[in-house]
């Protein structure tokens, strides 16, 4: 286990920001040593230029590769290349629904238990127990964006940014927190994972903002880890001849860098009991969602996933089902078409397996403490990538930036643990998509999961916060949605000021008139 966790620092650190200080080449000694370890293992290559180098390269290379145990590197590469022989049951794994008594819908719960779990969870962060986890380690770059995706405006009249909606839903659940239950100093801690590019940016567009009116010393950003990329012939690549190439490993990074970062250790200090975990591109996330929260905790459950329900059997989305009796998620390519098309003998108007993952997890703090017990057992995925590389057999050592996929990323998934479970510890919440699911993935004008997507479903939203709460909602034009600003309402609530009121849309409620 020792020998696991070393391995997996050494993946976390390989993409830190760079070091102020030159770093200076290492003695001949400590040279023949690192270049023997990684001869031994097949990988020496990764010393071809190394002659070549000033001495301010030869120490940054040095510096790069010390940390990596290549022959671990060797082992995760070939079992993602060569995955063992699934046993028998997996061959013809059997797929179910998850049990009754671990779902719960809010689209036909009782409305007292929908009550109960938001005054469960709002007590719950009231107490400062109630942490949130993000993962912004992308870049915009489908969106014409190199900056951080969060600090994306999806074009809303306010300008806000991903980051700032999410801020602002976190104050508000500070203030309804403090306020129901007439406690001072209310926190919800905010601990955002970044990746090697998006880290300074992040922290300095937080900056800029003066960190959207949260204490900055409850926003901690925190980095992923990294793994070198591979040849298809199973080598580790060079990006430079100086430089090994490297990529982010997956968002199942996501549980090794919170200890490795020491956010686990953070939570323990600050008496953390509950996490929220998201990633940055739903516009729509109930950030801390007190029923989510209010619900995990009732069942005393480990992991409970938010779900929207599927659109229709061809929809290209992963499934979180029950495979051979554990919670798991299932990929849509992973399923045949009967499977897609079968109806839910208890509603022939629902398709039997509907729970369209969407990336949205409650933890329990212990889940999160025992990652050490059984991160070693999360699988590695090949990715086949073009990685501008020097090719394994140049001359030159010129960078090549190829046309088609010339090796592979290992990354890891945020759901490859559920089956380390037992169903009685797993839980699954579906919600209205219209209220709760939203994702920015592609380009600007595409017309699905777009910033015209994003910012329409966010106006649409507010659209019925407001109509919820007595307004009357009119619009001349195509446009009829209505921003609300999280600092006036969370999910429709504190708008009674506007009953009776006309708004003509498109508009903006930002405070109570």
């Amino acid at each position: 286990m020792a020998s696991f966790m070393n391995n997996m620092m050494s993946a976390l650190h390989l993409g830190g920001n760079p070091q102020e200080d030159v770093p200076k080449p290492p003695s001949s000694e400590e040279l023949k040593e690192l270049r023997e370890k990684y001869e031994k293992a097949g990988q020496g290559q990764v010393f071809n230029y190394y002659d070549d180098l000033k001495p301010e390269e030869k120490g940054a290379l040095y510096q790069q590769l010390l940390p990596i145990d290549p022959e671990h590197i060797n082992t995760i590469t070939d079992r993602a290349l060569h995955p063992p022989n699934p046993e028998s049951e997996d061959q013809d794994p059997k797929l179910e629904q998850l049990p009754e008594t671990a779902t719960t819908s809010t689209i036909d719960s009782k409305q007292g238990d929908l009550d109960n779990w938001y005054k469960s969870g709002l007590q719950l962060i009231a107490e400062n127990q109630v942490s949130v986890v993000l993962m912004a380690g992308g870049q915009g770059t489908r969106l014409g964006s190199s900056a951080p995706k969060g600090c994306y405006d999806i074009g809303l009249p306010s300008k806000k940014s991903l980051f700032q909606l999410q801020a602002e839903r976190i104050l508000r659940l500070q203030h309804l927190a403090s306020k129901n239950h007439e406690k001072e100093g209310v926190v919800v801690l905010w601990y955002i994972m970044t990746s090697g590019p998006t880290r300074k940016p992040t922290h300095e567009f937080f900056e800029e903002h003066k960190y959207f009116g949260l204490d900055r010393n409850n926003v901690i950003i925190f980095e992923q880890g990294v793994l070198p990329c591979i040849s298809m012939e199973g080598k580790i690549l060079l990006e430079t001849k100086s430089r090994v190439a490297v990529a982010p490993d997956g968002n199942g990074g996501l549980y090794q860098a919170l200890i490795n970062s020491g956010v686990v250790q953070d939570m323990e200090k600050r008496g953390i009991k509950h996490i929220h975990m998201f990633g940055v591109d739903n516009c729509l996330v109930r950030v801390a969602d007190p029923t989510f929260i209010g619900f995990s905790a009732e069942k005393d459950v480990d992991i409970a996933t938010k779900v929207v329900r599927k659109r229709n059997a061809k929809e290209s989305v992963g499934l979180i089902v029950q495979k051979n009796g554990k919670p798991d998620v299932v990929e849509y390519s992973e399923i045949d078409t009967a499977t897609a098309e079968a109806k839910d003998p208890k509603d022939s108007g629902l398709l039997k397996f509907r729970a369209a993952n969407i990336v949205n997890h409650y933890y329990s703090f212990r889940f999160l403490q025992s990652i050490p017990e059984w991160a070693h057992k999360l699988p590695h995925h090949v990715a086949k990538k073009k990685i501008p590389a020097i090719p394994l057999d140049s001359k030159t050592g010129e960078q090549v930036k190829p046309d088609k996929p010339n090796g592979i990323k290992l990354e890891q998934f945020v759901f490859d643990c559920f089956p380390f479970l037992s169903m009685d510890k797993f839980a699954c919440m579906e919600v209205k998509r219209e209220d709760e699911f939203s994702a920015l993935k592609n380009a600007p004008g595409t017309g699905e999961d777009d910033p015209g997507t994003s910012r329409t479903d966010i106006m649409q939203l507010g659209k019925r916060f407001l109509e919820g709460a007595g307004a009357m909602v009119v619009s001349e034009g195509e446009d009829s949605g209505v921003e609300v600003s999280p600092l006036i309402s969370y999910a429709g609530e504190g708008l009674e000021f506007l009953r009776g009121r006309e708004i003509k849309a498109p508009a903006v409620i930002e405070k109570e008139e």
